[in-house]
């Protein structure tokens, strides 16, 4: 195998491999006597059918089958050669597209390497990790959010406000047409939900029990029910009953709402989730730093190609988020900008070198760390959770969506532990804001 580079451009390589004919035909001929073995021909005995009938049936197949190996043979033999990784699948071309049996096989390799991680230097870096006490006033914050979300509605005299709650019967009509599915009786429906058609609920605030009102809205072009989709409709509305909210007492019966014995119970339980909130936000900021550090500390060449790809599925991610009622992938391509382009070359330095950090030290995830984390998303589909696991656990390409954060996560704690921290105790609302600083920036 005769092996010429035709291209070294920072990380692109491209290669001319030339395999002589003589041993591709040593190839066919350990496949020919393979296909031998085993094939019955009559007027043959087992084994003993000629060479010229085998050539003959499966001349074609064997000959494919033994230039596929001599292409896997000399990507195999070149990477261990040159000790490149390549950052995707290289591109290999059968140069002589009129190749024949008794030909040399002429191969083209192109793609882009790897470059080499500079060495990081750990002492160079100090952060600063921001830790925040629970104190009584954010328990007592959370414990009336808690209330809140477990109010009831009590009757009420005058009109309705934004967040009462109105019992009301109501009938759609689409050209004075009723619809189905358009009417209830007895319905509850709280002002400001956003529950119903927009500009629905809106019409009602002021009402009070007795009054009829006729409410028209427009179902949005995006409607789910495709037969209402942007159609003008009116909804003859009779206003039983007006009811304001009303927090539950917080104490024991709220905490028992909740699966605990009493109040002392549920503040502890605030208090620790309040804690592991801190806690999180805090570790986000400074994961934040440390890979802040990483970016101004770390320059070396990029793969094109990684850069491109990923440029494309950020823009593409931006533009998904600014456009929420298109679903999938049906609308026009999406090029990414100068904005997303830097981004993208930090994500992809910092995931190289994370990666590079991680194999370095030899950062594995166990089984039950996956088997935790899978499980962690499938509790999002209660009573579907074995049929989700089964389902990742078969699919390679969601087992590296789990793996991969996790990875990161488990590098990112090891080199926190070769830097400098300093703890700064904060209050809930400077975390907040550092947190908010983040999404800022």
């Amino acid at each position: 195998m005769q092996v010429t580079e035709t291209k070294a451009e920072g990380l692109k390589r491209a290669y001319a491999v030339k395999v002589p004919a003589a041993e591709l035909d040593e190839k066919i001929a350990a496949k020919l006597e393979a296909v031998r073995a085993d094939f019955h021909m009559k007027g043959f005995r087992k084994g003993k059918a000629p060479t010229p009938l085998l050539k003959k049936m499966f001349g074609k197949s064997v000959l494919g089958e033994a230039v596929q190996e001599s292409v896997d043979d000399a990507l195999r033999s070149h990477f261990e050669t040159t000790g490149d990784q390549p950052a995707q699948q290289p591109a290999i071309r059968i140069a002589n597209e009129d190749f024949k049996e008794g030909d040399d096989l002429d191969i083209e390799i192109e793609y882009e390497r790897l470059p080499e991680i500079p060495e990081i230097d750990y002492k160079a870096i100090t952060l600063t990790r921001f830790v925040a006490e629970v104190e009584d006033a954010a328990i007592d914050e959370a414990l009336e959010n808690l209330a809140r979300s477990a109010e009831n509605f009590e009757t009420k005299e005058g009109a309705a406000e934004d967040g009462d709650q109105v019992v009301i019967d109501f009938v759609g009509r689409i050209d004075g047409e009723a619809f189905e599915g358009g009417s209830a009786e007895d319905f509850p429906l709280t002002l400001g939900s956003d529950s119903f058609v927009p500009g629905f609920e809106a019409q009602l605030v002021g009402a009070v029990a007795g009054d009829e009102r006729d409410v028209p809205v427009t179902f949005p072009e995006t409607y789910g029910a495709k037969h209402l989709a942007g159609k003008e409709a009116v909804f003859a509305c009779t206003v039983k009953e007006v009811k304001a909210p009303s927090p539950a007492p917080i104490d024991d019966a709220l905490a028992q709402r909740f699966g605990l014995d009493d109040l002392a119970a549920l503040k502890g339980q605030v208090r620790d989730r309040l804690a592991e909130e801190y806690r999180g936000a805090g570790r986000a900021i400074l994961k934040r730093r440390l890979l802040d550090a990483l970016d101004a500390q770390l320059s070396f060449e990029l793969p094109e190609a990684l850069v491109d790809m990923e440029a494309k599925q950020i823009a593409h991610a931006l533009w998904h988020e600014e456009h929420k009622e298109v679903q999938g992938h049906d609308h026009p391509e999406i090029e990414p900008t100068e904005e997303h382009q830097k981004l993208a070359r930090r994500r992809v330095m910092l995931g190289l070198t994370l990666a590079h950090v991680g194999r370095a030290a030899e950062v594995k995830i166990t089984d039950a760390e996956m088997n935790s984390a899978i499980m962690q998303q499938a509790r999002r589909f209660p009573g579907q959770e074995k049929m989700f696991f089964d389902y990742i656990r078969q699919n390679d390409g969601m087992l590296q969506q789990i793996r991969a954060p996790l990875f990161e996560d488990k590098v990112v704690d090891y080199i926190l532990e070769l830097v400098t921290i300093t703890d700064e105790t904060v209050t809930k609302d400077s975390l907040q804001a550092e947190l908010d600083k983040l999404e800022d920036e």
